[in-house]
């Protein structure tokens, strides 16, 4: 493979963990939004949105493989792009349970599997001590976890989900049959959990050092209709993260912030920020720097 058209975000932090950016030969247009964060493929050609992509734009570039998330784009992808000759390879990477199995795969395809193995190491390495803190703690939370849209848990089957299970977590919505379900105020209130977890995605998170904007999202959460009630409310274990750390390689920094929050005495001496420095600088070849979680609690 010579030549790659990315539409998925994750996918591009997997290659540049593989030391291959310079096959990279397209982007979505949200790489455009983010130079800080990617210095490299910034000036890339865009070829529309991540799920609507321009075919056409993709043509042109003479791609030998588009590299997109599992169910988006639609099959049509296939259909326009099969004809001239482009593979496509489905891989989502941001959930937990089958990211290790992607990154490998890319890794052979791109013939750069000792690029997947050390970070592999690496990352297995942090989650193994992740799980051996948390297992001297018989309780676990209640947590409730929200998705990008209001009053959207992250159910079984979402990255999100199982970021809550590594970390010790009891999802109240783990009886519920879909990834993202839409639940209501009252829904939340009546299962009372210990931990609440709002995730947000302001592609903003890497060049800001401002906690403002997190702090007002937690403010407005607290202040929900009769959610002053809640159990995590009253003891103040409500928490905002941003979507750079809870999708993607990058997820084991989010878990390790979560099992923090689940575990506080457990994970007393767990250094989230210091998982994150490392994979910022080892890994993804840029500066640590960022807001990315608000309260920052130790």
């Amino acid at each position: 493979m010579r030549r790659l058209v990315s539409l998925n975000e994750d996918s591009l932090e997997v290659i540049r963990i593989l030391h291959a950016q310079n096959l990279v030969v397209g982007v979505d247009n949200r790489i455009p939004g983010r130079p800080f964060f990617w210095p490299v493929l910034k000036n890339r050609q865009t070829v529309g949105k991540w799920n609507e992509p321009s075919y056409e734009r993709i043509a042109i570039l003479h791609p030998d493989l588009v590299l997109s998330y599992g169910n988006r784009p639609g099959l049509e992808l296939e259909k326009k792009l099969g004809p001239l000759g482009i593979q496509v390879l489905r891989l989502d990477f941001y959930k937990m349970l089958s990211m290790p199995r992607e990154i490998k795969t890319l890794g052979m395809l791109l013939n750069r599997e000792r690029g997947a193995e050390i970070f592999l190491k690496w990352y297995h390495r942090k989650l193994d001590l992740i799980q051996d803190l948390i297992k001297k703690d018989p309780h676990q939370p209640r947590i409730y976890l929200e998705s990008y849209s209001n009053y959207h848990a992250l159910g079984p089957g979402s990255g999100g989900y199982e970021m809550g299970v590594l970390a010790g977590g009891q999802n109240i919505a783990s009886h519920l049959s879909i990834p993202y379900p839409e639940v209501t105020p009252e829904w939340v209130l009546t299962r009372n959990p210990d931990v609440i977890i709002k995730t947000v995605s302001s592609m903003a998170a890497y060049r800001s050092g401002n906690p403002e904007t997190l702090r007002k999202i937690r403010d407005r959460i607290i202040h929900r209709p009769g959610w002053r009630n809640i159990r995590a409310v009253k003891i103040g274990r409500v928490y905002v993260m941003e979507s750079d750390i809870c999708a993607g390689p990058s997820a084991i920094i989010g878990i390790a912030y979560m099992a923090k929050w689940f575990h506080p005495r457990q994970c007393s001496d767990l250094n989230p920020e210091e998982i994150h420095r490392q994979y910022l600088e080892q890994f993804q070849g840029v500066a640590y720097r960022g807001i990315y979680v608000y309260p920052n609690e130790h």
